[in-house]
């Protein structure tokens, strides 16, 4: 077993235990289900080189029912069929824009948003074009369970800038891609994005 699978299952029993300590109806199973989330975060800091006490602080107290996180992303081709892509600050690496899903706001609210605020440019929003599931495929493991939701968009205004929090936006061809942020987008995911975005299929790929 590698170790992107342990962190997986150890992911899941990091979930049970937060579910049981929502629901636990006694002090006793309160105290099974505290110490199956610390045994968890131990394994966890033991596969990632990270301190328990980092792991604490990282996660927030679980007071519902845990569910996984949700990554929005706008694909976005120009008339030459080029990528548009955004430079991580975080990491120096390119990926197309995106971010967390914000409450109050609709997935495709999120994509426009994160499109102009990454790369200055306007879009709407075509249609959906997969949802991935991030265990699924193989990104750098990572503490958190996470949806990434990949919406199609057309260029309707703007020009082309890197926000504040980027380090540059461009758009580049599917042969000649830069060095990608692999924790947010993979290079086989932007080939199934472009192929999907080119086809004439209505129906969405998902997990």
């Amino acid at each position: 077993m590698d170790s992107k699978e342990q962190l997986n299952l150890i992911k899941r029993i990091k979930a049970i235990s937060e579910t049981g300590l929502v629901y636990a109806q006694d002090l006793y199973d309160r105290e099974r289900y505290q110490e199956l989330q610390q045994i968890s975060l131990k394994l966890m800091s033991n596969i990632g080189d990270t301190s328990i006490e980092v792991l604490q602080e990282f996660f927030m107290p679980q007071d519902d029912y845990p569910t996984p996180k949700v990554d929005v992303r706008g694909f976005v081709l120009n008339e030459k069929d080029e990528i548009l892509m955004a430079r991580e600050s975080i990491d120096g690496k390119w990926t197309i824009p995106g971010g967390w899903a914000d409450i109050g706001s609709t997935p495709s609210e999120i994509a426009i948003k994160e499109v102009e605020e990454e790369t200055g440019l306007k879009v709407e929003v075509v249609k959906l074009l997969a949802v991935y599931d991030k265990q699924v495929h193989p990104h750098p493991p990572e503490p958190y369970y996470i949806y990434k939701l990949n919406f199609l968009c057309k260029i309707v205004g703007g020009e082309l800038s890197p926000g504040f929090d980027m380090l540059g936006a461009d758009f580049f061809a599917l042969d000649n891609l830069p060095e990608l942020s692999e924790e947010r987008i993979l290079e086989s995911q932007l080939k199934h994005l472009y192929e999907l975005a080119k086809s004439s299929a209505s129906n969405v790929y998902f997990d």
